[in-house]
């Protein structure tokens, strides 16, 4: 009996010095662990209480959107038809469709309508990539070509240090991957979800030369928004909300922050709703005026829309589609693909891309811009995203013609 009561009491000290060592781990990031514990990829793009803390970027006053009557519109009924049935197969929130100068259709599903936001997922790249335009017409940075080192210090004394800022923009960097998968010890999942995400980003090192292979990376944009942070002397949202988001949006944004008055989650994480997205690809269109106002340089503009070196489908954190290929993949050390089921309709199509089928398209020869956010999905066999790319904008360049031939 006594030896029983020495292995209990034995049993009960080594449970009592685990549970103390695992609410002792907990506690040294427990702002990531609850969110680890909290998650749910059911609701992850929509529950934008979950994020937090996150901070607001005010908008500052618009002009209003055009919106065409409905007996003048250039949307034919049927197409209008026929991308309402689109819509509703496939788990959209939001459908905007901008031609010739108006709004032609504004589609919301869902419980959805124009106040609602959602997360962004990638498109946030995109706005970020305009931003670095800003700040080197500002003189923050003096182009694309310095050394990303100069404001990334922790680089200057390794092979890291002839990374240029250009090669970020272009997800040619060399940088690897962060490690652990989905292990909630690994850095992959604290890039995701933890605390600190500059210190995770920053232990990536250099595994290829720069402006040698294209490698889509969450890490790689997380850095960016570190360095423009620290090249403008400024907040990321502060930076956002005074030089683009005031001149822009007609309504709020909200920026993930990865603790209280820490970084903001620059690969992902901008809630809006979808009109601004709709103004940010009527800026594109406008070659980044907005009114009488040159918000974006023009050249700038052009630049983020020019196929880099080592993938021609991709520009300055912005997808283009120059060249078909089945099969859109996101570089090395990604497994994930977006199938392409034919060519685009048009040559010209320049894209901002979301997980989920999060999508801005512009397509300048058409004065078209199409905004798509909802629900999607990945078949994790193949690694293929449920959202055949070119469907949707072919769909509405294909209606558009039938409704110009018919015209003739």
């Amino acid at each position: 009996m006594i030896i029983v009561k020495r292995i209990a009491k034995g049993i009960a000290i080594l449970v009592g010095v685990v549970v103390l060592a695992g609410v002792v781990f907990v506690a040294s990031d427990w702002r990531f662990y609850k969110r680890l514990a909290t998650f749910d990829p059911t609701t992850s793009m929509t529950n934008m209480a979950w994020y937090e803390p996150s901070v607001e970027v005010k908008p500052g006053t618009s002009p209003e959107i055009p919106v065409a009557p409905k007996d003048a519109r250039t949307l034919s009924d049927d197409l209008v038809n026929d991308l309402e049935a689109y819509a509703e197969d496939n788990g959209t929130m939001a459908l905007l469709v901008w031609h010739q100068g108006a709004l032609q259709m504004e589609w919301y599903g869902n419980g959805f309508d124009q106040t609602s936001y959602m997360e962004s997922a990638s498109m946030h790249k995109s706005v970020m990539g305009l931003l670095y335009g800003i700040a080197i017409e500002q003189g923050h940075i003096p182009s694309v070509d310095e050394p990303a080192s100069t404001y990334l210090t922790e680089w200057q004394d390794d092979a890291r240090s002839k990374i240029t800022i250009r090669n970020m923009l272009q997800m040619a960097h060399g940088l690897s991957r962060a490690t652990g998968g989905f292990s909630p010890l690994g850095d992959n999942m604290k890039l995701n979800m933890g605390t600190d995400w500059a210190g995770i980003a920053l232990k990536s090192h250099a595994e290829d030369p720069p402006n040698s292979v294209f490698a889509y990376s969450n890490l790689n944009s997380q850095l960016l928004g570190l360095l423009l942070q620290r090249a403008t002397g400024m907040p990321y949202a502060e930076f956002l909300q005074k030089n683009l988001w005031s001149k822009v949006a007609e309504s709020s944004a909200w920026v993930w922050l990865d603790r209280p008055g820490g970084l903001a989650k620059t690969s992902g994480s901008l809630f809006t709703p979808a009109r601004n997205w709709l103004r940010l690809g009527l800026l594109h269109l406008n070659k980044g005026r907005v009114g009488d106002e040159q918000v974006v340089p023009e050249d700038w503009i052009e630049q983020v829309i020019t196929p880099s070196p080592n993938n021609p489908n991709y520009g300055f954190q912005t997808w283009l589609g120059t060249e078909y290929s089945a099969k859109r993949d996101y570089g090395k050390g990604v497994g994930a693909h977006v199938p392409h089921s034919e060519p685009f309709e048009a040559r010209d199509v320049v894209y901002f891309d979301g997980a989920s089928g999060q999508r801005v398209y512009v397509i300048a020869s058409e004065a078209l811009v199409i905004v798509r956010t909802g629900q999607g999905g990945m078949n994790f066999q193949t690694g293929a995203f449920l959202w055949d790319e070119p469907k949707l904008p072919n769909l509405v360049l294909r209606g558009l013609k039938s409704a110009a031939t018919d015209l003739e």
